[in-house]
């Protein structure tokens, strides 16, 4: 699989790469990997139901603000 970036999103991945002393491709690779890890543990929560609803999450961030 090949994967076409364009040429500022190259740049910032060479920027960021070299800040982190790492390779290009390295670095794109557990950027990746880290997506898809989330990507698979999110669809998991959803899939047994266990989430928030958008009521209980305000509720939630109200009773936070209030403390």
């Amino acid at each position: 699989m090949e994967v076409h970036l364009t040429p500022e999103q190259q740049q910032e991945l060479a920027r960021l790469a070299t800040d982190r002393g790492r390779d290009a491709e390295t670095l794109a690779q557990e950027a990746i990997t880290g997506y898809l890890e989330e990507e698979a543990r999110f669809i998991a929560v959803v899939k047994r139901g266990d989430y928030l609803t958008h009521e209980q999450m305000g509720k939630r961030l109200e009773r936070l603000f209030q403390s």
